[in-house]
């Protein structure tokens, strides 16, 4: 088990590394291929996109021939679509690249999650899914400083080493043995088991923290920026929040499989709800900035009680868990980009505190809708 753990958040963390590589290249790349604003933020968002797209077609996939093929395909498209970045000089070339890099990571997390499930003891695997999370989470952090290497030494040497890495990364897949489906399933076995509770509450939680994470990552640099802080301080300070979230996040993991995700749902959504009302009122970038870091542990605490309901629910209705974790990514790319734009034009339009109190409000009707008022909520059982 330790040795898939491993595995797992290995092509977890190589993922999300070059995923995040891109933010300190943007300026590189609008200098040489002259991106305006406007061509950056599509850029940007393409990864988000591709992820949307190939959610479903890699949960299929992996459910029909298991979760390597999946994994060694997504693997696969990182490598070709880093060389692409490497040394492509079009940029509907990069958005292409970015568009298929979302796609394929799809592929990794779904099929990587969905072994790692399949394995786990079921006492043990919120720890389990905690501390892959916790990998991914490190290679956000990982991420922006190979960009600015990159940027630096070129971005050839730097994304011409992926494909050795996609490769190594690659040869212990294929040695390690793992499950196949015994009953493959099609698109068809969602019909009536989406509606699973479970299932609906494990994606909305998803959703629910890429939202505020969308929102606070477009409005809290521009805030923090107006009251004086630098591109370092901001800097410095998501990758505190980031890299306490990391840590937090096995730890959270253990509290879900000795206590049900019930605490850790709740005591996220109270704390989400105080700070996402908090962010737009300090007129001291500090405060902001500490505010930052507070969210990012609060918002992070959905990841963990999210993907075990998405699993528990799977495993309620007989469905293929790569089909849970397809969801997963269909729930972070469409809160990512939702809490983004609503984020940049509602705070744009109406000021900061309108998308901050909306994701509040969210927050409260979560908690109260979904039972979570009292302890032991049955909605939010140790079973779920």
């Amino acid at each position: 088990m330790r040795r898939l753990l491993l595995l797992v958040s290995a092509i977890m963390l190589v993922d999300t590394t070059f995923f995040t590589a891109l933010t300190p290249l943007l300026p590189h790349y609008a200098d040489t291929l002259g991106l305006s604003k406007t061509g950056a933020g599509i850029l940007t968002a393409a990864f988000g996109v591709g992820t949307l797209v190939g959610s479903i077609p890699a949960g299929m996939l992996a459910a029909r021939v298991g979760p390597k093929p999946a994994i060694l395909l997504g693997l696969t498209v990182l490598a070709a679509t880093s060389l692409v970045f490497g040394f492509g000089a079009n940029a509907l070339l990069l958005d292409a690249a970015r568009f298929l890099q979302g796609a394929g990571g799809a592929c990794t997390w779904t099929g990587s999650l969905a072994w790692l499930v399949a394995e786990a003891p079921a006492e043990r695997r919120g720890q389990l899914i905690g501390t892959a999370l916790g990998a991914a989470i490190g290679g956000a952090l990982l991420g922006p400083a190979l960009g600015a290497a990159a940027a630096s030494l070129g971005t050839r040497p730097v994304f011409g080493a992926v494909p050795v890495v996609a490769a190594v990364i690659a040869a212990f897949v294929v040695a390690s043995p793992a499950p196949r489906p015994a009953v493959p399933q099609t698109l068809s076995a969602l019909r009536g088991r989406i509606r699973e509770p479970a299932l609906v509450r494990g994606m909305w939680l998803v959703a629910l923290a890429a939202m505020l994470f969308g929102i606070v990552s477009v409005l809290a640099p521009l805030r923090l920026s107006r009251l004086g802080f630098g591109a370092a301080a901001i800097g410095g300070a998501f990758l505190l929040s980031a890299g306490l979230e990391a840590a937090l996040s096995p730890l959270l993991g253990r509290v879900a499989d000795r206590r049900g995700t019930a605490p850790v749902a709740r005591a996220s959504l109270v704390a989400s709800m105080a700070l996402a009302f908090a962010f737009p009122w300090p007129a001291n970038a500090w405060v902001v900035a500490a505010l930052v870091v507070l969210g990012g542990l609060a918002f992070g605490g959905f990841w963990v009680p999210g993907l075990a309901m998405l699993s528990a629910g799977a495993d309620r209705t007989g469905l293929d868990q790569s089909f849970a974790f397809a969801l997963m990514n269909l729930a972070w790319a469409s809160g990512e980009g939702l809490g983004s734009l609503a984020g940049g034009t509602l705070g744009g339009q109406f000021g900061d505190p309108v998308p901050y109190c909306a994701a509040a409000a969210l927050c409260l009707v979560t908690f109260v809708t979904a039972g979570l008022t009292r302890a032991g909520s049955p909605a939010y059982s140790e079973s779920t």
